[in-house]
């Protein structure tokens, strides 16, 4: 496989079926992997935005009325494009953003287009509900309960997933009538580009799919044009509080940032929490919501464990993300690189100390491991994104659990345990989203609900979950008795 990009990529604006340039600025990328230009692409104008939305708001009139099994069969046709597809979108991913060619295999084939076959089955399961009445003594009424459609979607992906994450959202708002229009993150054009042009072939209607390219004033114009009744978005819980104040009463679906906390205790099975701290640190360079930011760890364990964690952290191949041998690439940017060095030179500064990792060649960064850290520190506190393992010793399971909830994430979290009632006791007081016992914080699964509390978001995305999101509830109150005597 070739190590460097073999031609330059274009990324295109999409509206009303067609392909077209955008009508604003020109942006070239450089891929994280080598420095070497990617491609370019222009950006969409705000006149390109709205006329974006209005074929959504047009088409979605026609496309609530096509049977269901016509819409899945226009999904079926797409999923098999996506296999045709895949091994050229998970290179293109690779060199946007630097993952790992074996990951950004998996985010194709088993996050993303998967999303497109669980979708078919998801929106088939769907159901309604008949009520008796109540409120009158009758048999002769019916109360029907049922789902319509939001109307135009507006979906806002990022770029650490931009596969995975746009699957999670633009297949189910389409399967239940929606209209979508979609803004990639500025980073990665190409593969989600390559992603929408699985609707296009596939022979979705016109203005049924539609995709804009730019940024921050794109993004509000998709969060506050008064035809856009739903917006999903996913990224920082900086942006997410703003688009929450910017949406109004529109349905919102915010799947935010993380601090994720391991818990390890006394009687957990090291060699096990250790491979599990491996991928909740370092997967994807650690540039994951559900990473596993901070890792606690039972005092009466804890020097076993950083032995055994320090062991394996030497073992993890860092390295060119298009070799097949790599197991972790670089950082996607600079920002996060200096992010990287002011959360360890913080922690340093009071009182932690590297033990493994710490320095960089450019974008690529070492995986780092940090003892003696505490929540006074920026990554106790914070997102670091980053390829790092900081490890906060603690006494209690009470003390752990007030470590662990002090932040304002609430994401994701991991326990590990041989006892029962530590295990509930955990469960049931972590102020997080998910609670994995004796599993990684970087699992999720497609049929479970997943989101955060706190300034993790809001709403639960995945399975039927996320329909709530992009329907309207409507009651319908039938009272036959009424109708005129023949």
């Amino acid at each position: 496989m070739e190590q460097t990009a073999s031609k330059t990529l274009y990324a295109r604006t999409f509206i009303n079926g067609k392909w077209m340039d955008g009508d604003s600025d020109i942006v070239t990328l450089n891929s994280p992997v080598d420095g070497s230009l990617i491609g370019s692409y222009r950006n969409s104008s705000l006149e390109q935005v709205d006329l974006a939305i209005k074929s959504a708001k047009e088409a979605q009139r026609v496309w609530a009325e096509v049977p269901l099994l016509d819409k899945l069969d226009l999904f079926k046709k797409a999923y098999e494009i996506g296999k045709k597809y895949g091994e050229e979108m998970a290179r293109t991913i690779t060199l946007e953003m630097g993952k790992t060619i074996t990951e950004a295999r998996e985010e194709v084939y088993e996050l993303g287009i998967s999303n497109i076959e669980h979708t078919i089955g998801e929106v088939q399961r769907l159901r309604g509900w008949t009520l008796p009445s109540t409120f009158e003594r009758t048999n002769n009424k019916r109360i029907y309960v049922t789902h319509t459609p939001v109307g135009v979607i507006s979906a806002i992906t990022p770029w650490n997933f931009p596969i995975s994450l746009s699957a999670e959202i633009i297949p189910y708002a389409l399967a239940v009538g929606n209209t979508v229009v979609f803004k990639p993150s500025e980073i990665t054009p190409f593969s989600t580009e390559m992603f929408i042009r699985l609707f296009d072939e596939a022979g979705f209607p016109p203005g049924v799919v539609n995709l804009v390219q730019g940024k921050g004033e794109v993004g509000n114009r998709l969060v506050t044009h008064q035809d856009v009744r739903g917006v999903c978005f996913t990224g920082s819980a900086a942006v997410g509080e703003k688009i929450a104040q910017a949406a109004g009463l529109r349905k919102t679906l915010l799947e935010l940032g993380g601090n994720g906390p391991q818990i390890v205790m006394e009687d957990a099975n090291l060699e096990e929490a250790v491979e599990a701290a491996v991928n909740g640190c370092f997967y994807n360079a650690g540039q994951v919501c559900t990473a596993a930011e901070r890792i606690l760890v039972h005092e009466s364990v804890h020097e076993e464990f950083v032995r055994l964690l320090v062991q394996r952290t030497k073992k993890v191949r860092l390295g060119n993300p298009l070799d097949e041998e790599t197991q972790m690439g670089p950082l996607s940017s600079q920002a996060i690189v200096n992010k990287m060095n002011e959360h360890i030179e913080d922690a340093i500064s009071k009182g932690a100390q590297v033990v493994y990792g710490g320095t960089h060649n450019g974008l690529y960064y070492q995986p780092t491991i940090l003892v003696n850290c505490n929540q006074t520190m920026l990554l106790g506190k914070h997102e670091t994104f980053g390829p790092i393992a900081p490890i906060i010793k603690f006494k209690t399971r009470e003390d752990a659990v007030e470590i662990a909830n002090d932040t304002e994430y609430g994401l994701t979290s991991s326990v590990f345990t041989s006892s029962l009632e530590d295990a509930w006791y955990m469960a049931d007081r972590l102020e997080h989203g998910t609670v994995h016992i004796n599993e990684s914080t970087n699992y999720w699964d497609f049929l479970a609900p997943f989101g955060g509390m706190k300034n993790s978001g809001n709403g639960r995305n995945l399975g039927q979950w996320i329909f709530q999101h992009l329907t309207e509830m409507k009651q319908i109150t039938f009272d036959p008795s009424k109708t005129k005597k023949r």
